[in-house]
């Protein structure tokens, strides 16, 4: 589980930073009102007009605008006002802060909000369908031969409520459109359903009782009422697939339990627990905030925020997220971070950075929706005059026309991409994989090629010193100087050879004066005046240390798959001493998975060359490179994307950093650093290997679905628009056609609901209570510390 979740911008790879002034901040609005792609589409025009905004991005699927402006002379009041002067609603987006104690937060307000919308909607979806009923049984009855039917003027009394009432909506989009110099879907729907109703009023208003067979009453409420139930079944699948990020809002607490200096007990909102504040949580009670525990023993389902479906033990002195459900033992904690600096709000944080951003297919899209409306109404004016000048008629020319409007959807465009990637990105948070951005998404589908780190990687990170090798003087001696140089250092060698230390009776190391890390090599440091260097052979050599004393207990070392430290003091070799770290039980497994999915599967590390090779052998890796130093890590990678391969580099270090950042997709595990976790596009919310796999996969399962939605989409149209206007289709089956096609959209994205991490079974010996398990029969098996003798 990581410490902290990165909170900035989302990265982008070999790419210059976007235009724009020094001073752009970021904002997310909720942009309420739209109905089609070509209302997203105008938003961004609104944004994007107003002097000092840098970039304005808007989600149909999410309905969120994300602009970047200059904060030191723009007032943010001023894009709102942007936006309700193209006809909508804007509010600042805050739903990662702390719920507050009146109105359940601003996202439990949001949420509150879109049910009564839903309710309102039903309801007059249940009133249009109601009128519209008796109309479409009388034209069920025609087909069946059956001679009942209205009289005209009943026909009239139940369509009019229908167009004035339940088709209002589309007349206030569609006056907001066209008053701000554009056109949207409502501007279809009502252009066909006036066209229809007032066709049949004139005849009904002319012919009276003989006006049977030239009204169309029924058409322009069956379509009122399908595209009403379109939109209705619509808004139902898009809260679908943002149910992650509701999910994740309903793990956090409205109270906590805060321990007084008296000793008093008190419940008070989250949002008033401040850093330092002791928290006392109950069993089966949800963690209210992140802090350290205190006092007391337990276990944590943390499920909801890593994916890991195993509760984990916690004891005085580790961490807890909040968010969590606390197990069957009373704890005490001290919060640590709180409210919108909390673990979950940085994670929602992410998953809705991912979710809001837009893949450069949608851009292409945006583009085609742009013109789409005003394209529709060209065709249908093309197909009244058509049918017109072939002697059709004016009655079958005005048919065809609204078949034309009705039909034509450029919803299900707009819907294709962001749909998919909210319910991808949102399955794979419940996995415990958080996608920062769009681009990472896109890039991991193509990956060929993974690159990961040794050390807390693929190993455990908990390395042991499995034997000590002194040269000259007695083990002790050489425990004591290594740990004396190493003892303030937080590198997980040197607290392995201070615990060897400890192990041995050891008390607190002599001080060591001047000491020096050195990345890749080691560490140097003065003990009772003398130079002391610890490290790798290339230290040794840059020291002038000759370690042909110690060559053939180094090769030995290294032939068993340890890392060798050699100790020297005074420009001799005391000594050795062997560190194994452990892998990772599932590791093995994740390289499996990556190799059957045709990935190429390598590992670099700065350990020496003859321990890389050792690793790869027991994880039969396809290759493996050792003694590569952090700057080199990078242009290691730099070079395999330079053949042509797609990379995805896997680390948990900072030495891992500048190779993240150089590959194609940076993936971090959680237990890394900040530094790690900032620099990559995807972190995995616990240390299992297997989930690197995994995330390819939901990228490739995202980007699947987005090209059957898309697919879908310009072959509804491209085959629906020409039926439509060779008189083919009804302007009631058109308007059916039109309400199910962005539905569908919307529910073949839902399907990635359903998504989960293929094989991920748990490995025995490995995982929360199971000990740092390794891998039967590999070479890296001890982990208790021995002594030979010289």
């Amino acid at each position: 589980m990581p410490d902290d979740i990165h909170r900035s911008a989302p990265r982008t790879v070999d790419a210059a930073p976007p235009a724009g002034p020094a001073t752009a901040v970021p904002l997310t609005l909720d942009i309420r009102g739209m109905t089609c792609a070509a209302c997203s589409g105008r938003v961004e025009k609104a944004l994007r007009r107003v002097p000092g905004v840098a970039s304005a991005d808007v989600n149909l699927a999410t309905e969120r605008a994300e602009v970047r402006f200059d904060g030191a002379a723009l007032d943010p009041r001023v894009l709102v006002d942007a936006v309700e002067d193209a006809g909508y609603e804007a509010v600042p987006h805050s739903a990662v802060e702390p719920a507050n104690e009146t109105a359940g937060g601003p996202g439990g307000q949001d949420d509150a909000r879109q049910r009564r919308a839903a309710r309102r909607d039903l309801l007059l979806l249940a009133f249009s369908a109601a009128m519209t009923l008796p109309l479409v049984a009388q034209m069920a009855a025609g087909w069946l031969g059956l001679p009942w039917r209205l009289s005209p003027l009943a026909e009239a009394i139940l369509a009019t409520p229908v167009q004035l009432v339940a088709g209002a909506r589309f007349y206030r989009g569609a006056w907001k459109a066209l008053r701000s110099g554009s056109a949207n879907m409502d501007v279809l729907v009502a252009m066909g359903t006036t066209a229809a109703y007032g066709f049949s009023l004139a005849m009904l208003i002319r012919l009276g009782e003989h006006a049977h067979g030239h009204l169309y009453f029924e058409a322009a409420a069956v379509i009122i009422s399908m595209v009403m139930a379109g939109k209705w079944l619509e808004a139902r699948a898009k809260r679908g697939t943002t149910a992650a990020i509701r999910e994740l809002m309903a793990l956090r607490p409205e109270t906590a339990r805060v321990e007084r200096d008296d000793g008093r007990l008190e419940d008070v909102p989250v949002g008033r627990v401040v850093t330092g504040t002791v928290v006392v949580v109950r069993p089966g009670e949800r963690i209210p905030v992140d802090g350290t525990v205190l006092d007391g023993e337990t276990e944590v389902d943390e499920s909801l925020l890593t994916g890991e479906s195993m509760a984990v033990a916690k004891r005085a002195g580790d961490r807890v997220t909040g968010g969590a459900i606390n197990g069957t033992g009373a704890i005490r904690l001290q919060a640590t971070e709180v409210g919108a600096d909390s673990t979950l709000a940085r994670i929602i944080r992410l998953v809705e950075n991912a979710q809001s951003g837009k893949a450069p297919m949608q851009r292409l899209v945006d583009r085609v929706s742009g013109i789409f409306v005003p394209v529709v109404i060209g065709l249908a004016s093309l197909t009244f005059a058509g049918w017109l000048i072939g002697g059709g008629g004016f009655e079958a020319a005005l048919v065809a026309a609204v078949s034309v409007l009705v039909i034509a959807c450029p919803c299900a465009l707009g819907l294709a991409t962001p749909t998919a990637i909210v319910a991808g990105t949102g399955a794979a948070a419940r996995a415990g994989i958080l996608i920062k951005d769009v681009d990472a998404l896109e890039r991991a589908h193509r990956v060929d090629t993974v690159v990961f780190d040794k050390t807390g990687t693929l190993t455990l990170g908990r390395p042991v010193v499995v034997e000590v090798v002194p040269l000259f003087g007695d083990a002790r001696a050489l425990l004591s100087v290594a740990a004396a140089v190493q003892a303030h250092s937080e590198h997980p060698l040197a607290r392995a050879t201070v615990d060897a230390a400890r192990d041995h009776g050891i008390g607190t190391p002599a001080p060591a004066a001047e000491v020096r890390s050195l990345p890749g090599l080691g560490v140097t440091g003065l003990v009772d005046g003398t130079r002391v260097a610890i490290g790798n052979t290339a230290l040794m050599g840059e020291a002038g240390v000759d370690t042909a004393i110690a060559a053939a207990r180094l090769a030995a070392m290294e032939e068993a798959g340890r890392t060798a430290v050699l100790v020297a003091s005074a420009g001799r070799v005391l000594g050795l001493l062997a560190i194994a770290d452990p892998l990772r039980p599932e590791a093995a497994e994740a390289a499996d998975e990556l190799r059957a999915r045709g990935i190429r599967v390598t590992m670099l590390s700065g350990d020496a060359p003859m321990v890389a090779a050792a690793v790869a052998r027991d994880l039969r890796l396809d290759a493996a490179q050792g003694g590569v130093r952090p700057e080199i890590k990078a242009d290691v990678v730099r070079t395999i994307r330079g053949d042509g391969h797609t990379v995805a580099m896997v680390g948990d270090g900072i030495n891992d950093a500048p190779a993240l950042a150089a590959a194609d997709v940076g993936i971090a595990m959680g237990t890394g650093t900040d530094v790690a976790m900032e620099t990559a596009g995807v972190t995995l919310m616990r240390p299992d290997p297997r989930l690197v796999p995994a995330a390819l996969d939901v990228s490739r399962a995202t980007w699947r679905k987005i090209r059957q939605n898309l697919f879908w989409a310009f072959v509804y149209n491209v085959i629906g628009l020409p039926l439509a206007a060779s008189g083919l289709l009804s302007p009631a089956f058109a308007g059916a056609a039109m309400a199910l096609s962005s539905a569908s959209v919307v529910g073949n994205s839902l399907l990635l609901r359903r998504w989960r991490p293929a094989g991920l079974r748990r490995v025995a010996g490995g995982g929360p209570g199971g000990g740092p398990g390794t891998r039967e029969g590999g070479s890296v098996m001890a982990n208790t510390p021995w002594v030979r003798g010289n």
